[in-house]
């Protein structure tokens, strides 16, 4: 892959937005529009007879991009929408893609999504060929998708899946583990607190659907560790949380990309370490771009319209990958 160049303006926090907690809080709380592009639902198959759900945005140029939400979200998370807007502002077609049980997807799946869902991602890959085969497919995964994504990039799934042919990844939690020492200690806890609720209302509502039985002991103050070895692991068949982190952290597998990807993070984000990408030795295919502020997934700045980084960041790297 040629040399991608970095987009001409930093991040630049603002004065109330210094911190990487700050970034990450506020970054989540700024108000955002919703979609105003239209749009038509999809669904797909999966293997063990769950069904992904998202939405078609029709373009007019040659290429389809593929969005992926982080861990408790769907595919109408704040990022999303403006992901969207970026994509349709280009001209090109969108798929938003719900993890399984997310979002309009509730109701049509027993499995669990987890960090290591490259399968589910393959599958959204494969069915786009399939439906817009003429198309160009460019991958945007967020958090949880991001390690998905790489995981997927790098061959790191037990089978082989159908990959995209450009790839960005947001805030990859590269190593699980680590992530989820991180998240426990300090003020990070609160983030984690926050996915724990989210992801037992999820396991709330598959009871209730009738869709799995009411035999996973979570409690509100547990840890993701912990939530880990008492569902995720269970529910998705690991042995228990070690093994998950083992097996699904994309660190190993950077090395091995060689689809065109370009992985962003920043220093300051409060409970994904930027080393542990840096120091994987990305494959020549990997342009890692670190940001020296920016939060998980915030990057608020003082330098644009609006505060948002993120969306000129992704748009820049989405025109450099297409063009080169």
């Amino acid at each position: 892959m040629r040399p991608l160049a970095p987009p001409p303006l930093p991040c630049r926090p603002p004065w109330w937005a210094s911190s990487g907690h700050l970034q990450t809080i506020l970054g989540n709380y700024l108000p955002g529009k919703p979609s105003a592009h239209a749009s038509k639902p999809f669904r797909i198959p999966l293997p063990d007879g769950d069904q992904l759900t998202g939405r078609h945005y029709p373009g007019e140029t040659d290429t389809l991009v593929l969005i992926f939400h982080g861990l408790g979200g769907d595919d109408q998370a704040h990022y999303v929408r403006r992901t969207i807007a970026l994509a349709r502002k280009l001209g090109h077609h969108v798929w938003t893609v719900n993890h399984r049980g997310c979002g309009e997807g509730r109701g049509l799946a027993t499995r669990p999504y987890h960090s290591g869902s490259g399968d589910d991602l393959g599958a959204a890959f494969s069915a786009a060929r399939e439906r817009h085969p003429g198309l160009r497919q460019l991958a945007i995964g967020y958090s949880l998708s991001a390690n998905a994504l790489l995981l997927n990039l790098g061959n790191g799934l037990p089978e082989p899946a159908a990959r995209p042919d450009f790839a960005i990844a947001v805030n990859p939690p590269v190593d699980l583990g680590a992530c989820s020492s991180r998240i426990h200690a300090g003020l990070s806890r609160l983030y984690e607190l926050r996915f724990i609720k989210r992801c037992r209302k999820a396991i709330r509502q598959r009871v209730e659907d009738g869709l799995i039985p009411d035999i996973y002991r979570t409690w509100p103050l547990m840890s993701l560790r912990q939530f880990d070895n008492a569902y995720t692991t269970k529910a998705a068949g690991f042995q228990d949380a070690d093994d998950y982190y083992a097996k699904c952290s994309a660190r190993p597998h950077l090395s091995k990309i060689t689809v065109p990807t370009v992985i962003l993070m920043a220093k300051d984000d409060p409970f994904i370490p930027w080393r542990h990408a840096a120091e994987a030795d990305p494959s020549p295919a990997v342009h890692l771009h670190i940001e020296p502020c920016g939060g998980h997934m915030g990057y608020l700045t003082r330098d644009l319209p609006g505060h948002r980084w993120l969306p000129y960041a992704v748009d820049h790297y989405i025109r450099e990958l297409l063009n080169g």
